[in-house]
């Protein structure tokens, strides 16, 4: 496959993903891609790619600035939404200190604060869907066939 093509396959491929996916879906997504970016960082700082390194870092910021700081409503959220805002302020500081100073003791640190908040948001996606069916059946008139 040449490289336009792979390239377009693969933006089908996420647009696909994006627009089929609902909100908590969403924001699962985003922590995956923020995790991953993470990791690609260190892993090009590690290697001395500081090109890479810079991209894959600032691409973890940006979804922690327009993506996960983005979603979050402070009206619904309360304290959760604040504490969350002040961990994302912190994260990309962070992710700033240790691009500029090629620290991935930092980004380690980054990553592990951020993984226990991507697997609650797992487990929380399981209790949605499996809460749907029983919305759905309570929802239905007696008799009503599924």
């Amino acid at each position: 496959m040449n490289t336009y093509a792979s390239q377009t396959y693969k933006s089908v491929s996420v647009n696909t993903t994006v627009d089929a996916a609902n909100p908590h879906k969403l924001i699962l997504m985003l922590y995956d891609g923020l995790l991953r970016h993470l990791r690609l960082g260190k892993a090009y700082m590690q290697k001395g790619d500081l090109g890479a390194k810079a991209s894959s870092l600032s691409k973890a910021i940006s979804i922690i600035d327009q993506g996960l700081r983005a979603s979050l409503d402070d009206d619904k959220g309360g304290d959760i939404a604040k504490h969350l805002r002040m961990l994302y302020d912190y994260s990309e500081r962070q992710l700033v200190h240790a691009n500029a100073r090629n620290d991935v003791a930092t980004i380690d640190e980054v990553i592990n604060l951020l993984e226990p908040l991507r697997a609650a948001w797992h487990g929380i996606g399981s209790e949605v869907t499996q809460a749907k069916p029983a919305v759905a059946a309570a929802t239905l008139p007696r008799g009503a066939v599924r």
